[in-house]
C-alpha cells in the first residue's frame, strides 16, 4: 500500500480527498500547514506528497525546494489555483513533479496520482554517458549523480528504452501519466523536456517537429 501526505489547509477539500484516496486502497496522513506536514515527515516514509501552493505558514513552492535541498525526493504533486506557464516553472524548478488546477475534477488527480507512483523493474539502462537505475530512481551523469525528478525520470528512462525511434509526444504522454491519455497539459510536457535538457546535456534529446522526440546517444 502506498501512503501519502496531503498537505492541504481547506478543511472541506482536505477531507474530501483523503476520503477519496482511501477508497481507492492509499493510505493518507493529512497536514493543514508546513509545521505538521515537517512532523509527518520526521516520523513517517512516504510515496508521494500532495502539497497546496497556499498554506497559512508558508507557500508549497519554498517547501518542496527546502525539501529537494536537504535531499528529500518524494514525488510532490502540487495543488494550485493558477495554471499559467510562469506557475508551472515555478512548481517544476522548485522540484515538484506535476500539478493539478483548482477547481479539478476528482478523476483528473487520481489519474497523476496513479502516475506519480508508478515504477519499473529493476535495472539499469546505459546510453549516452548516462546510467539510468530504475532500482535507486537515480541518473549518473559520466559516472556522477545529477538530480532528476520523478518525472523527469519516466521521461528520460521511456526516450533511452527507444533509442533511436521517434516516440510521439501522445504516446509519451499516456506513458508518463495516464493509460488513456486524459487530462493532461501539453506545456507541462515541454517544461519537463526543457528541464530535463538542461540537467543532461541538449544534443541527446531531438526534437520532431510536430511528432515528439527521439534520444541520440551521440550528440
Amino acid at each position: 500500500m502506498s501512503n501519502i501526505l496531503l498537505v492541504e489547509d481547506d478543511a472541506f477539500l482536505r477531507d474530501g480527498l483523503k476520503e477519496m484516496l482511501e477508497k481507492e486502497d492509499y493510505a493518507v496522513d493529512v497536514a493543514p500547514c508546513i509545521a505538521d506536514a515537517k512532523e509527518a515527515l520526521s516520523s513517517a516514509i512516504y510515496s508521494l506528497i500532495i502539497l497546496d501552493v497556499m498554506l497559512p505558514d508558508g507557500d508549497g513552492f519554498s517547501f518542496c525546494a527546502e525539501l529537494r535541498t536537504g535531499g528529500n525526493n518524494i514525488p510532490i504533486l502540487f495543488l494550485t489555483a493558477c495554471d499559467d506557464e510562469i506557475q508551472i516553472v515555478r512548481g517544476l524548478d522548485a522540484g515538484g513533479d506535476d500539478y493539478v488546477t483548482k477547481p479539478f475534477k476528482m478523476l483528473e488527480l487520481l489519474s497523476r496520482v496513479r502516475a506519480l507512483l508508478r515504477r519499473n523493474t529493476n535495472s539499469v539502462y546505459n546510453a549516452g554517458g548516462l546510467a539510468v537505475d530504475t532500482n535507486t530512481m537515480t541518473v549518473k551523469k559520466d559516472g556522477k549523480i545529477i538530480f532528476v525528478t520523478p518525472t523527469e525520470f519516466q521521461i528520460l528512462l521511456i526516450l533511452m528504452r527507444n533509442n533511436g525511434v521517434i516516440v510521439t509526444r501522445n504516446i509519451l504522454l499516456q506513458n508518463i501519466w495516464d493509460d488513456a491519455g486524459n487530462f493532461i497539459d501539453d506545456n507541462t510536457l515541454s517544461v519537463h523536456i526543457s528541464r530535463l535538457r538542461e540537467k543532461i546535456g541538449t544534443g541527446h534529446i531531438k526534437t520532431v517537429r510536430g511528432v515528439g522526440y527521439r534520444w541520440e546517444d551521440a550528440v
